[in-house]
């Protein structure tokens, strides 16, 4: 027997702010019972059919360890390098460059709470 994911859970100081950084970055929207507010408690975006949703959920404390679990993101309408630049403008940093000569590799940024992924090139890029 399997299971399915249903969402992934990422804790949050500020689940409202973080949720809108990864709604433009996913294109994941709100519940369709209800939108996320800011100072609520969990704000969760719902993905694609068969997708996992995303909730972000409040925690008193800040982020003080490297993540033991995060998501590789794949650009679907940009390079690699092209969605780097355009996170890094939405508030990622980057926290690590794994990019080789050879055009292979991925990058290390974090969300604006510190929360790691990976940033892989896109299918056009691997020749999909």
């Amino acid at each position: 027997m399997t299971v399915r994911l249903g969402h992934i859970t990422i804790n949050a100081r500020d689940p409202y702010r973080l949720a809108q950084f990864w709604q433009q970055m996913t294109g994941y929207g709100p519940h369709p019972d209800g939108p996320n507010e800011p100072g609520e408690d969990e704000a969760y975006l719902a993905g694609p059919p068969g997708a996992p949703a995303l909730l972000f959920v409040r925690v008193p404390d800040a982020k003080t360890a490297r993540n033991r679990v995060h998501l590789d993101v794949v650009p679907t309408g940009r390079t690699r390098d092209e969605e780097v630049a355009w996170l890094l403008g939405l508030g990622a940093t980057e926290v690590d460059d794994r990019r080789r000569g050879d055009g292979t590799g991925w990058v290390v940024l974090a969300d604006p709470e510190g929360n790691e992924f990976c940033v892989e090139r896109s299918d056009a890029e691997r020749g999909r």
